[in-house]
């Protein structure tokens, strides 16, 4: 188990350059396996997610040449092959679906294991996935331990409605269409940041793809994909995560940004914080001027609030990042979880510091910040940027805290540690011993 130790009470202050969008590496990286042709990415990220991809790809017979110091990964899958008797996706990652639509495109069969996972987030059915399979003309046998698909020939086009904006779904019709005969339309298509770059990244591979960042997309398939090189932009979750650590620890943190046009709403939301961001020649900078203080609406008698839901609402993955900063703040604000059933249970976890909040439904929460803090020992669920809000919350309180089972964090921010180091901070891994289960019963 890692844990994270942080002396907290140390203003940040520096320039930090973020990595890559694991949500838009992830599904690029499956997306190569549609092409035969050579595939250079550039800034790709060293982290556990990545390298479990690049371990199927290797034992399916791919060609991958990767530097990670250098961010440079050069694959071509000319000699891969799939076999379902001996070839497993991971499933403790929940990309792995995404392995799916080029599988069945290239060996008209695909696995998807009875276990696959990703963060603890609630329930993330695949059925929505099932459904785009067999529209494109995929057929599904249940087995004990796996779902097995299959199809008869090529695949070929469809038009599909989503019941819900699934950013996962949407790049797996994407994949699916691209190589389908005919053209494929579908509606109430997620249009998130990763997903247009995910767009993006096919089409420099040959795709015909229209209407990429809105909720209609249409995809003309095509007999071939070809070879491409593609470079990562920075991660905007990553972006916003060292802005509010830079406001949440008082300090003075310029980010490195490339797509400013991206965080109109973002900006507007810090700002109920007390927040003021800036987008200058390439970085973002967040200054608050005091302290942290909640806004108050000009709608008497409400709470401030904050709601997340599919883009372009405030992307939910960065809801603990803003209960943070609620926690810290002075005054109360609500927050609304759209997406997830009871995915803000952790923040039981908040009183340890000295927080109040309180959970009044399992999609809403209110804080009431202000209060005296208090550093403290707290567990995080197996939810990446809920580990990180623990993080900040301890980073603006003086004094030692730990944040047990701190790891999800490797799965998508390489040199986490590091860069925060870099800005000042007193932080260090500490690798834990997994405990016995039958030493700690007593038997």
């Amino acid at each position: 188990m890692s844990n994270l130790i942080v002396h907290g009470g140390t203003p940040l202050v520096g320039k930090i350059v973020p990595s890559a969008n694991k949500n838009a590496v992830l599904p690029i990286l499956c997306a190569t396996l549609l092409t035969r042709e050579p595939v250079r990415l550039r800034r790709v990220p060293e982290i556990t997610d990545v390298k479990k991809i690049l371990e199927v790809f290797r034992a399916l017979g791919s060609s991958v040449q990767v530097d990670f110091a250098r961010g440079v990964l050069d694959i071509q899958h000319r000699h891969t092959l799939f076999d379902e008797q001996r070839h497993r996706l991971p499933e403790a990652m929940r990309s792995s679906i995404m392995l799916v639509p080029p599988l069945l495109a290239r060996f008209g069969m695909a696995r998807i294991e009875n276990d696959v996972q990703g963060c603890t987030l609630g329930v993330r059915e695949i059925d929505p996935h099932v459904e785009v399979f067999e529209r494109f003309g995929g057929r599904i046998e249940r087995r004990p331990d796996a779902l097995i698909v299959r199809s008869n020939g090529p695949l070929h086009a469809t038009e599909h409605w989503l019941d819900y904006a699934s950013v996962t779904t949407t790049e797996n019709f994407v994949m699916c269409a691209a190589l389908a005969s005919g053209t494929s339309t579908l509606m109430n298509a997620a249009s998130e940041p990763h997903v247009q770059e995910f767009c993006e990244f096919m089409k420099k591979l040959g795709a015909h793809i229209e209407g990429a960042g809105t909720s209609r997309l249409t995809v003309a398939g095509v007999d071939a994909l070809g070879g491409c090189e593609f470079t990562f932009t920075e991660d905007f979750h990553e972006t916003v995560t060292f802005l509010a650590l830079g406001a949440i620890t008082d300090g003075d943190v310029r980010v490195k940004n490339s797509t400013p046009g991206h965080f109109p709403l973002i900006d507007r939301t810090l700002a109920k914080f007390g927040i003021h961001v800036t987008h200058e020649a390439g970085w973002s900078r967040a200054r608050i001027d005091g302290r942290l203080q909640v806004r108050e609406p000009f709608t008497a008698n409400m709470l401030q609030k904050v709601e997340a839901a599919p883009w372009p609402y405030l992307p939910v993955d960065l809801l603990p990042i803003f209960i943070a900063l609620g926690v810290r703040s002075h005054g109360s604000m609500m927050f609304w979880n759209k997406v997830y059933d009871g995915a803000m249970g952790w923040t039981s976890e908040l009183s340890k510091f000295g927080a109040h909040a309180f959970l009044s439904d399992p999609h809403r929460l209110v804080t009431f910040g202000g209060k005296p803090l208090v550093p403290a020992e707290v567990e995080s669920p197996y939810i990446i940027r809920v580990a990180i809000a623990l993080l900040m919350v301890a980073a603006g309180i003086e004094g030692r805290s730990v944040i047990r089972n701190a790891a999800p964090i490797r799965r998508a921010h390489p040199r986490f540690v590091e860069n925060l180091r870099q800005l000042g901070a007193r932080i260090e891994w500490a690798e834990v011993p997994a405990q016995d289960p039958l030493r700690v019963s007593g038997t």
